[in-house]
């Protein structure tokens, strides 16, 4: 029998609840890649969602088969044909896919019918629910190619689907889609969950893949994932990549991410499928595990100018009376716009912190964090922290702290740590205020 440490568990469990409250209720599309099958992580990955189920999260699963189906070309002596990324489905490749898609269902199903004594699935009861949900229509001859039997969503029966998750039904969509003649057109995944978390207006679409998600330097497969990117750079490095291919190519899942974001879906998501637990990991935790895009609006979260002076003193005021903000004059603030981020909700500044580096040292301070007590609750706090560790790592910054004497614990469920004074830098030390006694954190950028 294993052993559950309290000093870890609870933290972590109580760490978890607000995502537990944020989620309930909140309808979920995941995009399955026929690789994550093959890889032979059917069985945790349905525990993974099993687990999402019981705590009140509606899900849709799109899985694919791209392997499978290639495996039942191979054994028929069949050569596996695509064009600009989407296969060729000839009479036995639609033979082959709807073969696949029959075994993958039934695999699927069982996962989520186990309930194994000590295991997540456990006094589990998820019921999968598939069916026609999905009209289609041909791609017909494009550059001279004929598809043949692939085809694009032409409709999502949303009405139905939401019925379903309603009663706590997991809906399974296979990438198969009919016409209103009966005939069969085989579809990407990624199309029909996209299309399917649009149809829903889904709080998250998730995209479980083998790409790890987008790396902060593209040119650079060593540097760090990218964990929030928003919708406005993403629709910027699509437009410098090549028109992708193939499913490892950096835009293929990209694409999709930003036209469900255009369609509606405010958070989509790049998921490692290799990582046991990716999911979990990703909708649990502040940091997650991916890259997920945001769609934000660009005047909402921006980098200060002087004509956001007078806001951000409307802001702070409250915070520098009350002692919970050291004050600062009009023409410091002034002097330091630039270092300053802000969010701003139809032209009024809600939210503000100021990123002050010391490169000698390779870390910077950031500085007055303030959300405004009418949206505090609502996640602003953390989209600016996530922010200005962007801009950290732009400036080349290895950490990020912060003086604080009233929102330690914020700041520690947030991945900071506690330090000595003497650790900061010299520059900064000598400015510290004894009197105040302001506690010292450090957050490291990975």
């Amino acid at each position: 029998m294993s052993l559950v440490f309290p000093h870890t568990f609870v933290p972590w469990f109580r760490a978890v609840a607000p995502y537990i409250h944020a989620y309930h209720g909140k309808t979920f599309v995941v995009g399955m890649t026929g690789e994550l099958v093959a890889a032979g992580r059917l069985n945790h990955f349905a525990q993974d969602l099993a687990i999402l189920h019981a705590m009140g999260i509606k899900l849709v699963l799109v899985h694919g088969f791209r392997p499978q189906v290639n495996e039942q070309l191979a054994a028929k002596g069949h050569t596996s044909r695509f064009h600009k990324g989407k296969r060729v489905t000839d009479p036995v490749a639609l033979d082959c896919a709807q073969e696949a898609a029959g075994q993958l269902r039934f695999e699927i199903e069982a996962a989520f019918s186990q309930g194994l004594p000590n295991t997540p699935m456990a006094n589990a009861t998820v019921r999968v629910v598939s069916g026609n949900f999905l009209t289609a229509q041909p791609v017909g001859i494009v550059d001279g190619v004929d598809f043949m039997h692939s085809g694009i969503v032409r409709r999502v029966d949303a009405a139905a689907i939401r019925r379903a998750i309603d009663i706590g039904a997991l809906v399974l969509l296979s990438p198969f889609g009919f016409s209103p003649t009966g005939e069969a057109f085989n579809l990407s995944m990624e199309e029909v969950a996209t299309a399917t978390a649009i149809a829903l207006q889904a709080d998250k679409l998730l995209f479980m893949t083998e790409s790890p998600g987008i790396h902060e330097n593209p040119d650079d497969p060593e540097s760090a994932i990218d964990t929030e990117l928003a919708l406005a750079d993403a629709r910027r490095l699509l437009a410098q990549w090549p028109q992708p291919t193939q499913p490892n190519d950096l835009a293929f899942y990209l694409q999709h991410c930003v036209r469900a974001c255009e369609g509606g879906v405010e958070r989509t998501h790049i998921l490692p499928l290799n990582v046991d637990g990716s999911i979990l990991q990703e909708v649990f935790t502040h940091d997650g595990i991916g890259t997920m895009v945001v769609d934000e609006k660009l005047e909402s979260l921006h980098e200060a100018t002087a004509d956001d002076v007078g806001g951000i003193l409307q802001l702070i005021e409250p915070f520098e009376r009350d002692g919970t903000l050291v004050r600062r004059e009009r023409k410091e603030i002034e002097r330091d716009i630039a270092n300053y981020t802000v969010i701003e909700h139809d032209g009024v500044i809600f939210g503000c912190a100021a990123l002050y580096p010391y490169p000698e040292a390779r870390t910077g301070e950031m500085a007055a964090l303030t959300i405004s007590p009418q949206v505090q609750g609502q996640g602003d706090g953390e989209r600016i922290l996530k922010r200005i560790e962007q801009r950290a790592r732009a400036q080349g910054l290895d950490s990020i702290f912060v003086l604080t004497t009233r929102t330690m614990h914020w700041f520690i469920r947030r991945g900071f740590v506690q330090v000595d004074p003497d650790w900061l830098p010299e520059a900064r030390k000598r400015k510290y205020n004894w009197d105040r006694r302001s506690q010292v954190l450090v957050k490291k950028l990975g």
